[in-house]
């Protein structure tokens, strides 16, 4: 068994437990040796005890201690996963898949990316580094998700989308077939996104659209 260090101590944190508990369940994989947090709530601490796991220091202190552990790094901020993850080196990001979501053929799953129950990704798929696939999200065939990318439950990336770095689907939002996402973009919940978005920008809406344009009319 690979010792593992779950980084963030968090909702998601305990997600991610879940996922390596369902993975040990079927093949004993990873010994769970605590979280790792910078500035942890006392609920965070309390519901991490009563799962029978202990917060072992701040991130950087916790990756010294244990210089042999594989880690996950369990932050639901895109943004902050990528910058934990520059403190990471690669060889040292361990990945957790659960058992009950279905990966199509030839699907390449970086270092680092944690896919839950339900999840279903298609064939010809490239997930990168430090992904999160949360709960029921779907990935169709041909698509590429970049560095940190989170799908937030129920989310829908359609067939060949291709979306950078550091970007957020949010839960039952829809992006449709052969879109590009820039970098930075947060969709917000139960948008529908129909066009191309540039880097940075926050999409609400059916159509979907730059939040900023809110109140203005908007073209289809």
């Amino acid at each position: 068994m690979h010792e593992l260090v779950i980084l963030g101590a968090g909702g998601f944190a305990r997600e991610t437990l879940d996922v390596v508990e369902a993975v040990n369940a079927l093949s004993p994989t990873f010994d769970v040796r605590g979280f790792a947090d910078d500035a942890p709530s006392d609920l965070a601490l309390q519901r991490l005890a009563e799962r029978g796991h202990r917060h072992l220091g701040r991130i950087d202190d916790v990756l010294a201690s244990h210089p042999r552990a594989s880690v996950i790094i369990a932050v639901g901020s895109p943004e902050h996963r990528a910058a934990i993850a520059a403190r990471v080196p690669n060889e040292r990001a361990a990945t957790a898949v659960h058992p009950r979501a279905s990966v199509g053929s030839r699907t390449v799953i970086e270092p680092g990316t944690v896919i839950c129950a339900g999840v279903l990704v298609s064939t010809n798929v490239r997930i990168g580094r430090h992904a999160h696939l949360n709960p029921g999200a779907i990935v169709g065939h041909d698509s590429v998700l970049a560095d940190a990318v989170s799908l937030n439950p129920g989310a829908v990336v359609s067939g060949d989308v291709r979306i950078d770095e550091r970007v957020l689907v949010g839960a039952n939002a829809v992006v449709l077939q052969g879109l590009h996402i820039g970098a930075g973009v947060t969709v917000g919940a139960a948008a529908c996104v129909t066009k191309d978005a540039p880097a940075g920008v926050t999409l609400v809406g059916v159509p979907a659209h730059d939040h900023r344009t809110r109140g203005k009319s908007q073209s289809s």
